[in-house]
């Protein structure tokens, strides 16, 4: 399931939104240019759930400055371009509901959540911890909040035939937050940390922390357009 496009009127350009995808995009070719230096590179600026959680009140930019650069990593173009396109396709949105200065707020608190939550349930992993995903799950969660009657555009692949629906937003997402949720269940059975390489728990502590900023943060709560 990948969401091409929400039918929720925008009002404004979604300037946090399109620069938070440039940065990621160029933070990217920067990776390219690593060349064999990637893998230290990673192991550097990614956030290792092990040494976080032994040195979490040292003030060392080692141990905080992954917090915010973990976030700004990608594995590999599929991964770069998977999160970016449910950034673009909801952030724009959420961000034209809660101004510049709030998103961007949003965005962040819901990565450092999911950061927290994964670090929390994999605090013997030293494998790093990178990618934007768990602060766009942060974005899903107010997305769902504020615009759950909205309609999705959304590509379904059965087996090899593509087929176009626009479906509700909240069906939408409860089924992505689902299929996070029962992968998060299967890596505390099997005790893999980061169950098929991916921090499901991260995805769902920023998911349910997005939600819960984005009722703070919302100033328009009674007049709320659906």
């Amino acid at each position: 399931m990948f969401p091409i496009r929400s039918r929720q009127r925008r009002y404004r350009w979604p300037l946090i939104t399109g620069g938070l995808i440039v940065c990621n995009l160029l933070v990217f070719c920067w990776e390219l240019s690593q060349g064999d230096a990637l893998p230290q590179t990673i192991s550097t600026l990614g956030l290792r759930p092990a040494f976080f959680a032994s040195y979490w009140w040292a003030p060392s930019p080692t141990v905080w400055v992954p917090l915010v650069s973990s976030m700004f990593l990608h594995a590999g173009w599929l991964h770069l371009l998977g999160n970016m396109l449910f950034l673009w396709v909801f952030g724009g949105n959420v961000e034209d509901r809660l101004g510049h200065a709030r998103f961007f707020v949003l965005y962040f608190l819901a990565g450092f959540i999911a950061a927290f939550t994964q670090v929390f349930v994999s605090m013997d992993s030293l494998a790093p911890l990178i990618g934007a995903s768990g602060a766009i799950a942060g974005v899903l969660g107010g997305y769902l909040f504020l615009f759950p009657r909205a309609k999705v555009l959304t590509l379904i692949v059965l087996i090899v035939f593509p087929i176009f629906l626009e479906l509700p937003a909240i069906l939408v997402l409860l089924m992505w937050f689902a299929t996070q949720f029962v992968s998060g269940v299967a890596s505390l059975e099997t005790g893999e940390a980061l169950y098929g390489g991916v921090a499901y728990w991260g995805h769902i502590g920023g998911f349910i922390g997005g939600a819960l900023l984005t009722l703070m943060l919302d100033t328009h709560t009674t007049t709320r357009n659906l």
